[in-house]
């Protein structure tokens, strides 16, 4: 009888260890799924914040040029006034460069 019992607790604890191994793997399906799920949604947010970020810019790069035409103008205008302004300068300097060359020059 007393191997009738010894049989029977074995065959509990047998039954036990096999319901706690499906339990364990129910487990690790669950977590493997929702670890799935998480990588999932995690992209999709990267997605929608990628094409975000990707308008903004853009937007920026569109303004930016829009800008950059008016910015080239001015600058070209600025030049040129530089360069007039320049221009005169050295008409009115160049009597004086010439003569003071020639004097130079002569009296080697």
């Amino acid at each position: 009888m007393e191997d009738y019992r010894r049989q029977g607790g074995i065959q509990q604890l047998l039954a036990a260890e096999q319901e706690a191994r499906q339990i364990v793997n129910a487990a690790r399906t669950a977590k493997s799924n929702r670890l799935k799920q998480a990588k999932d949604e995690a992209e999709d947010e990267v997605a929608k914040y990628r094409t975000q970020m990707e308008k903004e810019y853009q937007k920026t790069v569109s303004e930016s040029t829009g800008f950059s035409g008016v910015n080239v103008k001015r600058l070209d205008e600025e030049t040129v006034k530089k360069i007039d302004h320049l221009k005169k300068q050295a008409a009115k300097v160049s009597p004086e460069v010439v003569k003071l060359l020639m004097n130079q020059v002569t009296n080697v």
